[in-house]
Parts: C-alpha cells; structure tokens; sequence
C-alpha cells in the first residue's frame, strides 16, 4: 500500500505542471473601431490584451501565470519596479527580438532595452497611442513616512484601443490627477491595503472620472462586494469582478 501511495504522489508532482500549464483565465471582449479587444485576466496586476493581431502584456509576473503557455508580447508595459509588476524571468519567456518594453524609469535597471515613459509623456506603437499618467500614494506611507509609492516613480497608463480608452492605474490612490481623466472605456483600480486603495477611494475616484466598465484589481483580500454596493448608485459605471488577487 505504500509504494501505491508513493507511487501516486510521484504521478501528481508529475502532473503539477501540466495542470499549472492548463489554467484557463478569465477574458472579455469588446468591440471597437479597429477590431475586437480581448482582456485575458491573469491574476493580481497581470494582464494581457490581444487586438488586431497584438499581443499586449501588462506587468508580467511568474507567480500569476504559465508564461511559457502564453504569446509572446508584441508590446509590454511595466508600471513600477516592485517585484509583483516587474519580473526579468517572466520578461525572458514572452520576449522576442521586436517586443517594445515600456515603464518607468524605475525598472531600467532590471529591463535592458526599455522605452522611459514618465508621467504625462505619450508614445505611440504599433498603432497604438500610449500615456503615462501619475500614480502615487498620498496617505499610505511606510513606518519611515515615506509614501509605499512616491510621487513621479511608477505609472498608469491610458491605452487607445481604436476608439476604446482603456486605463490601468497601476500602484496609486485616489490621486486628484485621475480628475482629469476623460472618455475612459475601462479602468482597471487597484484596491488593497496597505499599498493602495479601500473601496471606498476606488469608488470616490471612479465617481471622478466614471469608466463605463470598471475592473478593481490587486485587490489581495479586499472584500469586492463592498465596492460594488458603494456604486450600485451610478448606473453607468458598471463594476465587474474578475479573480485579480
């Protein structure tokens, strides 16, 4: 009986990678000008936009996906240095000779070859046009006072699918820049303590700038329900939850 039960247990760690390999992520679609978006939702800050035969992957990070499994990038957009949205080794594996890198400058040191976005600078690829916008903490500080996410370090980005906007916020609170924000399709939020932010400053900044779709993402354990009940109120925001821990 024990070599069976040895037996099985070498057959399972056999077979961890080929499950692992085969995990089926949650997508959308949309319609737009120039062809249909699709978003695969990858997990935590991780996710990956194909259109018109792009394949465009945001914050890469080993632990929320099987790269290897995944397309390789036409274009890839990193928002911050910290090691759960920018990692070198998931990088190597959807990399290829013409992938375009983009991030802040907080990452040229881990990502050889990468195109410098700083807050409020535009650059257009591959038919895409692509802003920079803040993203910073102003309340949730580290013991030492220093805000998690200083001011002018990491980005979020606007997105121009066609004429879908689409915004990733990356690592920020409710900053007053997000009033600026206009015409936006989709927004992706994040919302966990202490780095970011609660439902209720996911829901104050999308009441800003109102995103007819809204995904809260990296949101850890945060209870999603709570910000779905604070914008039950404003019918044309619609919330919707997709496994982003």
């Amino acid at each position: 009986m024990d070599k069976i039960l040895i037996a099985l247990f070498v057959l399972t760690l056999g077979l961890a990678p080929l499950l692992a390999s085969g995990q089926k992520h949650e997508e959308d679609t949309f319609p737009t000008s120039g062809g249909e978006l699709k978003i695969t939702f990858l997990g935590h800050a991780s996710l990956m936009f194909t259109y018109h035969n792009l394949v465009i992957h945001v914050d890469p990070v080993s632990s929320e996906a099987d790269y290897r499994q995944l397309p390789k990038a036409d274009l890839v957009l990193i928002t911050h240095e910290h090691f759960d949205h920018c990692d070198p080794e998931a990088l190597k594996l959807i990399r290829q000779e013409s992938t375009v890198i983009v991030g802040s400058a907080s990452c040229s040191s881990k990502v050889p070859g990468l195109k410098v976005l700083k807050n409020g600078e535009k650059y257009s690829v591959y038919g895409l046009d692509i802003e920079a916008v803040p993203a910073y903490n102003l309340k949730h500080k580290r013991p030492d006072g220093q805000p998690f996410h200083p001011k002018g370090v990491g980005n979020g980005y606007v997105i121009s699918f066609g004429d879908k906007k689409v915004y990733v916020a990356g690592d920020t609170e409710n900053i007053p820049e997000m009033k600026n924000l206009k015409n936006i399709d989709i927004a992706f939020l994040p919302m966990n303590l202490p780095y970011t932010m609660t439902p209720e400053m996911v829901a104050e900044a999308a009441r800003w700038f109102k995103p007819r779709i809204l995904y809260p993402y990296h949101y850890g354990e945060t209870d999603t329900s709570r910000l779905v009940a604070l914008l039950k109120d404003v019918p044309e925001i619609e919330v919707r939850i997709r496994q982003m821990k």
